[in-house]
């Protein structure tokens, strides 16, 4: 019975792994569909976000009947409810991508950004995805260090939000305010997505360690 309850917790996390992976595609596509102003890559991505959902909807139910079912205590409690945290976690990031794709969308046939940006967004966006591929390794790896090293190089992300607000509030800005919006929400949505990433491998060291990182 022990063999098949922790059989059953690696199969959430594993779960859990797959998720990420779907997220980062989500990013990625959400990413191209934004810069090229591709309406049925954008379509494509707010269609796949249901499977993200429904993968989020499996995790949850096998957690909650190993609560019920097997009473788990210590580490292995720790692992569960680290997990719900988890799945909540990347189903959010993947809402942020679908938030992307649809002002994507919303622009075509134009395309959203504008070419004074579109350094930025895309470092953003390169940022944000390569977040959401090392919470995977990080996952399926349990890997402490890389996690804390993911916590510390969040800050390149706030450094992109801030510029990308310098180059919104120039003198220069001759896009006017629906532009100004989109970029607005942009940056707000790519910085989201890594801050769940942060919060995700956050989870991962608490499930090894039994602590969280401390905070800057």
């Amino acid at each position: 019975m022990r063999e098949a309850f922790h059989d059953q917790l690696d199969g959430i996390f594993a779960d859990l792994s797959d998720i990420c992976g779907q997220v980062e595609i989500a990013v990625r596509e959400a990413t191209k569909a934004l810069l090229s102003g591709d309406v049925h890559t954008a379509d494509q991505v707010i269609s796949n976000d249901k499977a993200i959902d429904a993968a989020r909807e499996r995790v949850d139910d096998t957690a909650f009947a190993l609560l019920s079912l097997q009473q788990p205590v210590a580490g292995d409690l720790r692992m569960i409810v680290s997990a719900l945290r988890m799945v909540s976690e990347l189903e959010r990031m993947g809402d942020l991508s679908v938030h992307v794709a649809k002002i994507a969308r919303l622009r075509v046939p134009s395309v959203a950004v504008p070419d004074e940006l579109r350094p930025t967004m895309e470092q953003m966006a390169r940022t944000a995805e390569d977040m959401v591929r090392r919470v995977r390794d990080i996952i399926v790896d349990r890997d402490v260090e890389a996690a804390i090293e993911l916590g510390r190089d969040d800050e390149v992300m706030d450094q992109l939000r801030r510029r990308s607000f310098t180059e919104l509030l120039s003198t220069d800005w001759k896009h006017g305010v629906e532009a100004a919006v989109d970029i607005a929400l942009l940056g707000r949505y790519y910085e989201r997505i890594a801050d769940h990433a942060v919060s995700v491998a956050n989870r991962v060291v608490f499930v090894v360690t039994g602590d969280l990182p401390p905070r800057d």
